[in-house]
């Protein structure tokens, strides 16, 4: 079967956002409106890491708080002041400011964006095929078998009572 093949190069205000604007069940999901994805690391067939352009409305926020038990993510910011929460607290970010959670840590993490303009940030994750989620200020928790079909990811989610 020959080898896909992928661009050069892309403008991302040209690369459509993702359909799906969560993968938690309800009651979570509504609470990532205003979020909107634009998966790039696919468009390239990046096989060991994602990107995603990762827009936030006034008042949105990024996931529920999580922590990664194996997978790395840094962020960088492009436009706006992003809040991300963690266990140390809350630190307002700016354009060229970084941030990146180890995995393994327990250090749950998320974006807020209590501003009144639109947060726009690169957010780059390692593709390990299995990993857990932990969500501790909910009774959400996940366990992901991550399967690649093309761009799609399917996420098995768990619910759970405190």
């Amino acid at each position: 079967m020959p080898e896909p093949s992928y661009p050069v190069a892309v403008a991302t205000a040209e690369v459509p956002a993702r359909d799906q604007v969560s993968f938690y069940p309800e009651p979570f999901a509504s609470r990532m409106a205003g979020r909107q994805k634009r998966i790039l690391g696919d468009l390239f067939g990046l096989k060991n890491f994602g990107v995603n352009l990762t827009r936030l409305a006034p008042k949105a926020m990024s996931a529920l708080r999580h922590a990664h038990s194996r997978q790395d993510e840094f962020v960088y910011v492009l436009e706006g002041r992003p809040t991300p929460v963690t266990d140390e607290g809350r630190t307002q970010l700016a354009p060229g400011m970084c941030a990146g959670y180890r995995s393994g840590t327990g250090n749950a993490h998320h974006f807020v964006n209590e501003t009144s303009e639109d947060v726009v940030y690169l957010e780059i994750g390692d593709r390990s095929l299995a990993g857990a989620s932990s969500t501790p200020t909910t009774t959400c928790s996940s366990r992901s078998s991550m399967a690649r079909a093309g761009s799609r990811t399917r996420m098995a989610l768990r619910t759970s009572d405190p």
